[in-house]
């Protein structure tokens, strides 16, 4: 059981959700007003090709994770005998599968995604998360999130192009950006470790600057929705791809087991900083649907951004 200040039973003995049970009728429609010029971006990291092909390896991943793999058959012949009578002239092509894992693409996690002891957010047994899928808590849960959202575009603000590998982003320099979040707001946090691969994947490999604990701890006590950063992990990693807190710190521990606050991961924000950049405010419409992945332990995104 968990003892640490927490989200368990505010929402009720049952509830999967977290905190996007915030995301009210009301809040969304408030929401809705962040939008001023209906500019639309894409905060998605692309799919490229199957593993058997150069594709997937120009696009940023961990380390020894499979990677997206996305699978076509071309008038059927890849994964048929024969091709399907579509009409005269007209040729095919099927997507066949798209496979992904935590660490390879844009993505959110459920709050089956990680735990401690015995039970999963909420109290919720973890002996019910098996191979063949989690019964409480999956990311079929999710359903859509549409919410305000606010920037933190930490290394903008700190003069850089990206943070240091060993940068830990505190809950002062936080506040220090936007100090106006609300509950039920998508926290978008910018480390612009990305632009790393470009030049160097052993450089992007050798670790990640991410969310401090005390940040984590922050944004959950303004009662955000989600938490989505454009590194792998929300907290920062080491040269092993590994977190250095304990699990008392580590981020993962924080939002999704102690407080239901959903992550998104790995997100593409060059555009939107640079976007956000000229705009008075740093709000905006947040709009993302994972895959209804029954008993998922996530599930691939495509986020927008509304401005």
């Amino acid at each position: 059981m968990v003892t640490e200040p927490n989200n368990w039973g505010r929402f009720g003995p049952d509830d999967q959700r977290g905190t996007l049970n915030l995301l009210t009728p009301a809040t969304v429609l408030a929401a809705l007003a962040s939008a001023a010029t209906g500019q639309v971006i894409s905060l998605a990291m692309p799919i490229r090709g199957a593993t058997s092909s150069a594709a997937p390896t120009t696009v940023p991943h961990l380390r020894g994770r499979p990677l997206p793999q996305h699978f076509m058959s071309v008038d059927g012949g890849d994964y048929a005998a024969g091709t399907r009578p579509v009409g005269a002239g007209l040729r095919v092509a099927d997507d066949a599968v798209i496979v992904t894992h935590h660490g390879t693409t844009t993505h959110m996690d459920a709050l089956c995604h990680m735990w401690s002891g015995e039970e999963l957010y909420n109290g919720h047994p973890a002996a019910r998360v098996r191979s063949y899928g989690a019964a409480r808590c999956g990311i079929e849960t999710v359903g859509g999130v549409v919410a305000r959202a606010v920037l933190f575009d930490v290394p903008r603000h700190l003069g850089l192009d990206h943070l240091p590998v060993d940068f830990r982003i505190s809950a002062g320099l936080l506040r220090e950006i936007h100090d106006d979040v609300r509950p039920g707001d998508v926290a978008v946090v910018r480390t612009g470790w990305p632009l790393v691969w470009d030049s160097s994947p052993e450089e992007y490999w050798s670790g990640q600057p991410g969310l401090s604990a005390g940040a984590g701890r922050w944004l959950a006590s303004r009662d955000v929705a989600v938490v989505a950063s454009d590194n792998a992990a929300i907290g920062g990693l080491n040269a092993r791809q590994l977190a250095d807190e304990g699990l008392e710190d580590d981020l993962h521990m924080i939002l999704l087991w102690r407080h239901g606050v959903h992550l998104a991961e790995m997100l593409r924000l060059e555009e939107l900083g640079a976007a956000c950049a000229g705009r008075a405010g740093k709000d905006f419409v947040f709009v993302a649907a994972p895959l209804r992945i029954e008993g998922g332990t996530g599930s691939p995104i495509n986020p927008l951004a509304i401005l």
